[in-house]
């Protein structure tokens, strides 16, 4: 079997770095061929093969299963029957694959191992989306992503539901405790961003206790990160911020230890935002088979 292992020009919207992550994990996979496969199946045998899904979840990255299954074979003819972002049941079928056989079994591996890591992120954003349902609250991620999955980790996130922090640290100003410690204070920090910072990008900032507010508001910080707080000291946060529907009251996001048993009193004590590094850093694969027709 010839192993082509690069996407080829035109086969996929994604952008050249997943691109380049495909050529890598196949490399990984697939650097010295396919002994199994080779040793038992013909370079002519074809083969029609099913992505099932085999609990409930929400789907995300069946176009790079395509772009993977055509960086080891162009001969591969794939069928997405649901959309990213569908809430699917088990037992479903949601993509049909034909082509040499050799080929589809060479590529098995490393498309499901993107197709369950996104999967399990979109489902996991699904439910803290479910759970703070009728709030206000907005749930985001984080930059805690697997090296080099930045871009479909994110987007597995907006698969969910749930939306996006900042996509790198040229994103925006996130003045974190070891910028106020370095600064000497979490409004000299803020007031050094500012003097720098485009005019455009909002600045926010991390406080750990609530005697830094004051600071930050006199500074004139936009965005308020109340990291690593109770429920009950996002409240009482809150009633130190200006009035509603003052200008000068920043934005509230909320970011530490939330889980699913805790994110809607989050939400419920009027955060704005509630970052939750667990999408990401946290997977747990979702549960798709590659199964080939007999």
């Amino acid at each position: 079997m010839t192993l082509i292992a690069k996407v080829p020009d035109g086969a996929t919207c994604l952008p050249p770095a997943v691109g380049r992550l495909i050529e890598l994990a196949l490399d990984e996979d697939l650097g010295r061929g396919d002994v199994t496969s080779e040793a038992i199946f013909g370079s002519h045998d074809t083969a029609q093969a099913v992505i099932l899904a085999k609990s409930e979840l929400v789907l995300s990255g069946l176009d790079v299963v395509t772009a993977v299954l055509r960086a080891v074979d162009v001969r591969i003819a794939t069928t997405t029957l649901f959309p990213d972002g569908s809430s699917i049941h088990p037992h479903t079928q949601v993509m049909r694959i034909e082509g040499p056989l050799r080929s589809i079994l060479a590529a098995e591996r490393t498309a499901l191992n993107f197709v369950q890591r996104l999967s399990g992120i979109a489902t996991l954003a699904r439910r803290y989306v479910h759970a703070v349902a009728g709030t206000s609250a907005r749930i985001v991620d984080t930059r805690k992503t697997a090296p080099g999955f930045r871009f479909l980790d994110k987007r597995a996130v907006r698969h969910g539901g749930a939306h996006n922090h900042r996509a790198d640290l040229g994103s925006g100003v996130l003045i974190k405790d070891n910028h106020v410690a370095a600064a000497g204070g979490v409004g000299e920090a803020i007031r050094r961003a500012r003097a720098y910072a485009p005019h455009t990008v909002r600045i926010e900032a991390e406080i750990t206790a609530l005697e830094q507010i004051e600071d930050a508001l006199s500074a004139g910080v936009e965005v308020l990160l109340l990291d690593n707080m109770s429920p009950e000291l996002v409240r009482e946060a809150l009633t130190r911020l200006p009035s509603v529907g003052d200008p000068r009251r920043p934005l509230i996001e909320v970011s530490g230890g939330v889980s699913l048993a805790t994110v809607r009193a989050y939400a419920e004590a009027g955060a704005d935002l509630i970052s939750v590094g667990a999408l990401t850093h946290s997977v747990t694969a979702a549960d798709l088979s590659l199964e080939v027709e007999v």
